[in-house]
């Protein structure tokens, strides 16, 4: 009677070769999507900078003067 207890406590733990297969390709596509969206907010963001860059170099480029005080 103890042994069959043991085999079933045993028997409980023992996961299918798909359970691991499924977490693996699970933990994998997870992964992958985290990758591919921080690439896309790291080119985003590099964007971003370039366009202000090129914001405040125009700006700085060509100051005016208006009633004798000068804009930046």
């Amino acid at each position: 009677m103890m042994k069959s207890k043991l085999t079933k406590k045993q028997r409980h733990q023992v996961k299918s070769r798909w359970y691991y297969i499924f977490w693996g390709t699970a933990t994998v596509a997870v992964v992958a999507g985290q990758v591919y969206v921080g690439t896309g907010y790291r080119i985003m963001s590099e964007a971003f900078h370039r366009v202000l860059d090129t914001l405040i170099i125009e700006v700085e480029k060509e100051p005016y003067k208006k009633d004798g005080y000068q804009f930046l």
